[in-house]
């Protein structure tokens, strides 16, 4: 499915160069959202077919750190092709070519190597095939290879923590997307031309980057989320509250500080949070359910950022940072409250049953019910 949303998105792309006016281009961009729409998601969801709980915040983190990377060399290779010049393809087709092209081909490599799952894996013998499942079944799923079922998909909708993990996946992503989509504007303030612009954001992007691998790879060693989560919400949050409080024309240093703090832990919550709400969850039907939605839903606070980010309001921006600032509040609050009552639960449960077990005490297999049974311990 990833590589055919892959193969999709890159014909989509190239399809774009032949666009003639704003109806057309309008169209072709609405339909490659949608393909677009289901990738991080389903890239998520894979994933965990593959690795244990405490394997996934760091793999989650090296797929978004490419995207990091993408977005720290994107303007400057924008730049860089638009200055080609040819009498027959603008400069903006060339860029449509090149992206539509590369994914194209990434995609049709997919189809050929990406297995789906361990057990059609055809680097791995049956030896190692039965390895990888038993990891799984011991630290990850209650069964592995699952049929469909549209009904063990909604299972986990109707308990109370839902509500609260909706809460959090609206609020992380408006920083996300803040630092991702219009971190250039916020540079920009600091008085530099357009290339200076691109160029001044690589280098916090690049160091947001390393701290989301260093971050994701401390979680998963003491297979903790709560804590990690909550640091990189603080982080972008004491960015954002510097760059609104100072005049960053008379504190030029000081604001691209800031700029650093943000792009530091904007990225993090995005690979945790999934990678928390997946490892407190052992059934593959209401992952994949769970983890579509919650993404779409983090997309959507996009438009939060988006709806911010006028022209009126520059060159400050301040409803934007201030907008965001309360969204990383809330999320922190959340985060803390969610994480807080695991972890009493579990020492309710290691009360009641007079023994003190750790998430990882129990292997996954024998929970079948999830948080129902008396066994399972919340993965903080």
């Amino acid at each position: 499915m990833l590589s055919s949303m892959s193969v999709v998105w890159g014909i989509l792309a190239l399809c774009q160069c032949a666009a003639k006016n704003f109806g057309s281009l309008l169209a072709i961009r609405i339909i490659l959202g949608i393909f677009e729409a289901g990738f991080f998601a389903g890239a998520t969801f894979y994933l965990t077919l593959f690795y244990t709980r405490g394997e996934m915040g760091f793999r989650l983190a090296i797929v978004q750190s490419f995207a990091v990377l993408a977005s720290a060399f994107s303007g400057l290779i924008s730049f860089g092709v638009f200055q080609i010049n040819s009498p027959s393809v603008k400069g903006w087709q060339y860029l449509f070519i090149i992206e539509g092209g590369m994914t194209l081909l990434i995609g049709v490599l997919g189809f050929l190597i990406l297995p789906d799952n361990p057990q059609t894996a055809w680097f791995l013998n049956n030896r190692e095939r039965g390895a990888a499942t038993a990891r799984l079944l011991r630290d990850s799923s209650s069964e592995v290879e699952t049929e469909f079922d549209l009904k063990a998909c909604f299972q986990s909708w109707g308990d109370w923590q839902f509500p609260i993990w909706c809460i959090i996946t609206f609020t992380y992503p408006v920083a996300y997307a803040t630092a991702m989509n219009f971190f250039p504007l916020i540079v920009q303030r600091l008085g530099y031309s357009v290339v200076k612009t691109n160029l001044w954001t690589v280098a916090p992007n690049l160091v947001g980057a390393v701290v989301l691998l260093c971050v994701a790879k401390s979680s998963d060693y003491f297979r903790e989320r709560t804590f990690h989560i909550v640091f990189s919400l603080t982080l972008s949050l004491v960015g954002m509250v510097i760059l609104a409080a100072i005049d960053v024309l008379q504190h030029k240093g000081v604001a691209y500080f800031a700029c650093f703090l943000m792009a530091s832990g904007a990225y993090i919550p995005s690979c945790l949070v999934h990678a928390w709400h997946n490892n407190n969850n052992v059934h593959e039907n209401s992952r994949a359910a769970n983890t579509g939605f919650f993404v779409g839903l983090g997309n959507l606070a996009g438009v939060v950022s988006a709806a911010t980010f006028r022209t009126e309001y520059a060159p400050k921006y301040l409803p934007t940072l201030i907008a965001t600032c309360c969204c990383n509040t809330v999320c922190i609050i959340f985060v803390t409250g969610l994480g807080l009552w695991m972890r009493l639960e579990n020492r309710r449960r290691d009360r009641k049953q007079g023994q003190r077990l750790r998430e990882d005490g129990v292997d996954t297999s024998q929970v079948k019910n999830g948080s129902r049974s008396m066994e399972w311990r919340y993965f903080l």
